[in-house]
C-alpha cells in the first residue's frame, strides 16, 4: 500500500482481495477478547443501587475481560468469532483490497508522484461505506452474540450460535432486520475505514522519506499503530452509537440514539470504552498490516 512498486510489479484484486481477507481475518482472531470488552463496556448504562450509589459492573478493558473470563469463562471472550470472521472475509477483504484500484480510479490513469492525501481519504471512505453495506448482517450478529452476559440458571440463550442467529433474525424481525444500524455502521465504517488505510498510506510515505528508512517492519508496525490512533480518535462517538443501537433495538434512530446517550450518560459516553478500543484498533491494525504486507508478496507478479 502507498504505490512505492514503480510500476515493475503488479498484484490482481483476487490477489488484493485474498490477502486483506487473510491479513483481516488473523487480526480478528488474536484481538476479539478486547473487542468484546469495548462492545460490553459501550453497551453498559449506568445502573443505580438500593442507596442511589452508582456501581458498574464493567470497569476497564483488563478488568471486563476477567470479569467475562471469569463469570462466563475463557471461551466468552471469543463470543462472536464466528460471525466476526465471516465480517472479516467480506469486508477486510473489500474495503482493503478494493483500496488501491479505487485509489489509482481517483487520481486517473497515469498519475506520477505522491497522490494527495484528500484522494487517500476519499478512497477509504468509498471502499469501507461499500464494503459494511455487503457485510452489516454479519456485524449485527457478531454484536448480539458478544452483547449477552451471563444468564440466571435455567434461562436458554438467545441465539445458539451464528448461523442460529442470522435464521432467528429473519424469522423473528425480517430479512431487513438484518441491516438494523447501517446508516450509523455506513457512516463508522467509512471514516474508520479511511482514518486508517489513508492514514497508514500517509505515515507509510512520509516514514520511508526520512533517512535509515526502508520498506520493512518497523516502518509497517509505526504506520500501523497511527493507523490505529487516528481510527479511534476519529471513529469512536459513532462506534459507541452503532453498538448500542444493535445491542438494544428500542432506539428509534441513529439521532434519537445519539440524543439519549447524550441526555442519560453524558458526552464521555461517546468515549466510552476509548482505551479498549485503542487497545484493539492499535493491535489489530498492527497485526493486519504486518501481515497484509508479507502475504501480498505471495501474490505479486513482476512484469517487464
Amino acid at each position: 500500500m502507498g504505490g512505492h512498486d514503480g510500476g515493475r510489479s503488479e498484484i490482481s484484486f483476487a490477489g488484493r482481495f485474498a490477502s486483506s481477507a487473510f491479513a483481516a481475518c488473523f487480526a480478528e482472531l488474536c484481538t476479539i477478547p478486547l473487542d468484546t470488552a469495548k462492545v460490553r463496556l459501550q453497551l453498559q448504562k449506568k445502573s443505580v443501587t438500593g442507596d442511589g450509589v452508582s456501581l458498574p459492573k464493567y470497569r476497564g478493558m483488563l478488568g471486563t475481560v476477567a470479569t467475562i473470563a471469569r463469570e462466563e469463562g475463557l471461551s466468552a471472550l471469543w463470543k462472536g468469532i464466528i460471525p466476526g470472521l465471516h465480517r472479516q472475509c467480506l469486508f477486510g477483504g473489500l474495503r482493503i483490497g478494493l483500496y488501491e484500484p479505487v485509489k489509482s480510479f481517483y487520481v486517473g490513469e497515469g498519475f506520477v508522484g505522491d497522490i494527495p492525501l484528500s484522494k487517500k481519504i476519499l478512497a477509504g471512505l468509498t471502499t469501507g461505506a461499500l464494503a459494511i453495506i455487503v457485510a452489516n448482517p454479519t456485524d449485527l450478529v457478531k454484536v448480539r452474540l458478544q452483547a449477552e452476559g451471563k444468564l440466571p440458571h435455567g434461562v436458554p440463550r438467545r441465539y445458539s450460535g451464528a448461523l442460529n442467529a442470522y435464521s432467528t433474525i429473519v424469522k423473528q424481525e425480517g430479512l431487513g432486520a438484518l441491516w438494523t444500524g447501517l446508516g450509523p455502521n455506513i457512516a463508522r465504517n467509512a471514516i474508520i475505514n479511511a482514518a486508517e488505510l489513508a492514514s497508514y498510506d500517509q505515515v507509510k510515505q512520509t516514514i520511508l522519506k526520512l533517512p535509515g528508512f526502508s520498506d520493512n517492519i518497523f516502518t509497517h508496525l509505526l504506520a500501523g499503530l497511527g493507523a490505529g490512533f487516528f481510527a479511534v480518535c476519529i471513529g469512536s462517538p459513532v462506534d459507541v452509537v452503532k453498538s448500542r443501537m444493535m445491542g438494544d433495538p428500542t432506539y428509534k434512530s441513529t439521532l434519537d440514539c445519539f440524543i439519549k446517550t447524550l441526555k442519560n450518560d453524558g458526552p464521555l459516553a461517546f468515549y466510552k470504552g476509548f482505551i479498549p478500543n485503542f487497545g484493539r484498533l492499535g493491535s489489530w491494525n498492527v497485526i493486519m498490516f504486518l501481515t497484509l504486507e508479507q502475504v501480498k508478496k505471495l501474490f505479486i507478479k513482476e512484469v517487464p
